[in-house]
């Protein structure tokens, strides 16, 4: 019997694992590639610590991290709002009056982290995106017109 609020709870935490998929009884090739862009994330953000944002393959790595995580937050909501009926229909067919599929507090409480999480996560990671994107691209009309003035200036 799959338990509603375990099941926000798991994918709010460990769903960038693709771990709660596995408790749903889904194990698919979401649940086979979802770790996949995770771990790449992941090695940005530490390639990012260690060589300094300026590195341009850890400002490409780190936005799959945070897309990844904020996709998780709107799958926590998706399960956390589904109503009582259509969650045991959906992952518990043999007992379709079972309350594991109920909302109480703890579902709740899961909503409200995952709607901040997601929300922040989403928002940090477009502002880095573009931010980094706007810097790449001045930093390369910059350098073209300065090797524009040498060249002038050699003539």
């Amino acid at each position: 019997m799959k338990n509603k609020t375990l099941a926000v709870w798991l994918t709010l935490t460990v769903g960038a694992l693709g771990l709660h998929r596995l408790y749903l009884g889904r194990y698919d090739w979401i649940a086979k590639l979802a770790p996949v862009p995770t771990l790449l994330g992941l090695y940005g953000v530490l390639r990012a610590r260690s060589l300094g944002v300026d590195d341009q393959l850890s400002w490409l790595l780190m936005p799959l991290l945070g897309f990844v995580l904020a996709a998780c937050a709107l799958n926590a909501l998706i399960y956390g709002l589904m109503s009582s009926e259509k969650w045991n229909a959906r992952f518990n067919p043999q007992q379709p009056e079972s309350p594991s599929g109920d909302t109480n507090w703890l579902t709740v409480s899961g909503l409200v982290a995952a709607l901040g999480l997601g929300t922040t996560v989403l928002m940090a990671t477009l502002a880095f995106s573009i931010q980094r994107s706007f810097e790449y691209q001045m930093q390369e009309s910059t350098s073209s017109a300065s090797a524009e003035l040498v060249k002038k200036s050699a003539n």
